[in-house]
């Protein structure tokens, strides 16, 4: 069933509320970003919901530089500009060096910008703490990456379960929602038991979409999701990533050198001389 609540129902706010060090109001600590909502499967009695990005994602002069070998400052983003709303996908197009994975990886507070502002909901990204960015990024961020890193000394079901198992979710409970999202990606349980070493690529990248999405991130950053894999594969993994937007009232950023991937996403935008413009 589905129960939409406030993540204060039944407290006093003044029990709750205290002054985040990045300026935006939290409860229990955790940044305030969205509006909660508990989405709880028939199956389970775990508390699994997730915030949403209701007001959005807003990328405003976003730039960033980095050092050549030589000592020479290169300017990869000049000013990128762009805002996304809840249940959207947004493709990133741009030629290789043009800076795609150096703005996924700001916008998932991996990097830190030289200027320029980033609000995930009321949450400044660029603005938090190490701490507060933290738990942002785990809470309500999932990465996709070209590479899957993965564990090898794990299996599949083991992989996908880490997430859950962080936010102190029991550990049949994370088994037993990790094999049935791999079920649901067409992954049967030989593989979800078997070491990821042991499966083949686009198998692997499965598992990778899996972890990533398991928590139910508000915010999801793919980075050549499907640059590995064969034309067939690829294309359900990336429906699978693009649907994910729509299914959950999330919000799907996609780097990707494929028209035909972009063509799935409500919008391309096109990196270029380190600023962003509609395609």
């Amino acid at each position: 069933m589905f129960n939409v609540q406030s993540p204060t129902s039944g407290l006093q706010s003044s029990e709750l509320e205290t002054e985040d060090p990045t300026g935006a109001t939290t409860h229990d600590g955790q940044p305030d970003v969205g509006r909660w909502t508990l989405d709880v499967e028939r199956h389970s009695n775990a508390d699994i919901g997730r915030w949403t990005l209701d007001v959005g994602l807003s990328v405003s002069d976003l730039r960033k530089s980095f050092s050549s070998p030589t000592g020479k400052r290169v300017e990869v983003l000049r000013g990128a500009s762009f805002s996304a709303r809840a249940g959207e996908a947004i493709a990133i197009m741009g030629t290789s060096g043009a800076g795609k994975s150096t703005l996924l990886h700001l916008l998932g507070g991996l990097e830190a910008a030289d200027h320029g502002s980033i609000e995930a909901g009321n949450f400044a990204i660029e603005r938090a703490q190490p701490a507060a960015l933290a738990r942002f990024r785990n809470a309500h961020v999932g990465f996709v990456f070209q590479f899957h890193h993965l564990l090898a000394d794990l299996t599949a079901v083991e992989n996908v379960s880490l997430p859950l198992l962080i936010k102190r979710v029991s550990p049949h409970e994370a088994k037993f929602r990790a094999a049935e999202m791999l079920e649901q990606m067409g992954l049967d349980s030989r593989i979800a038991n078997s070491l990821v070493g042991h499966i083949s690529g686009g198998e692997q990248q499965r598992v990778a979409v899996c972890r990533a999405l398991i928590t139910r991130p508000a915010l999801v950053l793919a980075d050549e999701p499907t640059g590995n894999l064969d034309t067939v594969t690829g294309a359900e993994i990336a429906q699978t990533i693009v649907s994910y937007a729509k299914k959950t009232e999330s919000i799907v950023i996609l780097a990707t050198h494929n028209r035909e991937l972009a063509q799935i996403c409500d919008r391309t935008l096109i990196l270029s001389e380190g600023r962003l413009r509609e395609a």
